[in-house]
C-alpha cells in the first residue's frame, strides 16, 4: 500500500486504495525467465520419424510354415506336434531351400516361458530362413492410426 505524505490537509486519516503493481511485476519476471530457460530444456529431442501401427489381417500362403508353442513348450509344424526340436530344425533346414525362402510364423501361448519360444527362434536362425513373425491377439480396445 502506498503512503501518502501531504501535509496537514482534511484527508490526512483516509485511506489511500491504489494497488501497488511493484511485486505482482517482479514476479511475473521472474516466472517468465523461469520458464525461457525451462521450456527449451524440456521439448529438447532427437528428431526421429516414429512409426505408426497398423493393423494389417495375416496373408496366409501356402509357401508360409506357421510354428506353434504352447505354454508346456511344446512345437507343432501348422497342427502336428514334432517329438523335438532336432526334428523341427531338420524340417526347418528342408524348407529353407525353396524359392521363394518362406516365411516363418510363430504362434506362442500368453503363458509360455520366453526360453521355449527363444529355441524356435533359434532353430529358425540356424535353419538360416530369414523372415520370422509372431502372430499376436491384438487388442480390442484400441484403435489404428
Amino acid at each position: 500500500m502506498a503512503i501518502n505524505l501531504r501535509a496537514g490537509g482534511a484527508d490526512d486519516d483516509a485511506l489511500n486504495a491504489s494497488i501497488n503493481t511493484t511485486p505482482l511485476v517482479d514476479i511475473m519476471l521472474v516466472l517468465l525467465i523461469i520458464f525461457l530457460i525451462t521450456v527449451p530444456v524440456a521439448i529438447h529431442t532427437v528428431p526421429v520419424e516414429l512409426p505408426h501401427a497398423v493393423n494389417q489381417p495375416t496373408e496366409t500362403k501356402p509357401e508360409n510354415i506357421v510354428v506353434a508353442v504352447d505354454k508346456d513348450g511344446a512345437v507343432y509344424w501348422n497342427t502336428e506336434k514334432l517329438a523335438s526340436y532336432t526334428a523341427f530344425l531338420d524340417r526347418l533346414k528342408g524348407r529353407a531351400t525353396d524359392s521363394p525362402q518362406p516365411e516363418v510364423h510363430v504362434r506362442a501361448d500368453k503363458d509360455v516361458r520366453y526360453e521355449f519360444v527363444g529355441r524356435v527362434v533359434t532353430a529358425v536362425q540356424r535353419a538360416g530362413i530369414a523372415k520370422v513373425a509372431f502372430i499376436l491377439e491384438p487388442d480390442r480396445g484400441s484403435t489404428a492410426e
